[in-house]
């Protein structure tokens, strides 16, 4: 019996979940993180952003960073502004200080992370 691509990728990835994204390789580290979106049961939605680590000191969460630009209709003119938020980090995700990460949106997980680690780039 020949096996098919589908079938292949089901038997290499079997701890994993698919997420749904596309162009998003899960962990090769499995986890038992139960808001980890590849091992555990959180869904993710919305945004997709691209950012840069600011902090990690916290267990299971961190700070990113991302630059934007914003009109001002009375110059005519661009303006920088940068964003900072707090994200879930799962375990299976290994992030330093300064690496670019990707993030999604999810579920409120506390007070103040909106926002999950799906990708290390």
């Amino acid at each position: 019996m020949k096996n098919t691509k589908k079938e292949i990728k089901k038997e290499k990835n079997s701890t994993s979940r698919n997420i749904g994204i596309l162009n998003i390789v899960p962990p090769e580290k499995t986890c038992n993180d139960i808001n980890c979106p590849f091992h555990g049961k959180l869904t993710v939605r919305g945004k997709i952003l691209e950012a840069k680590v600011v902090s990690n000191k916290m267990d299971k969460s961190a700070v990113v960073s991302w630059n934007r630009l914003v009109k001002v209709p009375k110059y005519e003119r661009y303006m920088k502004k940068r964003s900072k938020i707090t994200v879930h980090v799962p375990p299976c995700i290994n992030i330093e200080v300064g690496d670019k990460v990707k993030i999604m949106e999810c579920r409120p997980l506390s007070k103040t992370k909106k926002f999950v680690i799906i990708q290390k780039m």
